[in-house]
C-alpha cells in the first residue's frame, strides 16, 4: 500500500508527520530521512490496530484530493511524500502458503498492480481478498 504523507516542520521544531488517509496517524523526527522511516513504522503500527479491532482497510485517496481540501483538512503548507508498506509485515498471524491456479493473464494483471502498490503478490492478494470480503480476519 502506497500512502501519501504530509510532512511539516516549523523553525525550531522536529518534523512532524500526518497520514491524511490514517485519521489520528502521526509521527515526528529530528531529520527527513527520520521523518519517513517513522511514518512507515506509525502507519503499520495504526493498521495493525486497525486489524485487531476489525476495522476495515482505509481508503487511499489521490494526493490532489487532500491538497484540494476535499475532505476538509487544510495542507496546503506541508511537503508531501509516499510511504509504501505492505500488509505482509503486519500479518495479524503467521502466513500460511496456499497453491492456486490463475489465468496467466489475470496473473500479469495482478504483479503489476502489486507492484505499482509497492506490495507483494501475496500481500496485493490478501489486501484484494479483504477489501472484496468487506472486513478483516477475526
Amino acid at each position: 500500500m502506497r500512502f501519501p504523507i504530509v510532512i511539516h516542520k516549523d523553525e525550531g521544531s522536529s518534523y512532524g508527520v500526518t497520514v491524511p488517509d490514517l485519521p489520528g496517524c502521526f509521527s515526528g523526527a529530528e531529520t527527513l530521512d527520520e521523518a519517513f522511516e517513522n511514518a512507515q513504522e506509525g502507519i503499520l503500527l495504526h493498521l495493525e490496530g486497525m486489524i485487531d479491532h476489525g476495522d476495515p482497510l482505509p481508503a487511499i485517496w489521490p494526493v490532489q484530493a487532500h491538497i484540494d481540501g476535499e475532505f476538509g483538512e487544510d495542507y496546503a503548507s506541508g511537503t508531501w511524500g509516499y510511504v509504501n508498506v505492505s500488509l505482509d509485515d503486519i500479518a495479524p498471524d503467521k502466513a500460511k502458503r496456499v497453491n492456486i491456479a490463475l489465468p496467466s493473464r489475470t496473473l500479469d494483471v495482478i504483479d503489476r498492480q502489486a507492484k505499482r502498490e509497492g506490495e507483494t503478490r501475496s500481500g496485493f492478494l490478501a489486501k484484494a481478498a479483504l477489501e472484496y470480503l468487506g472486513r478483516l480476519p477475526d
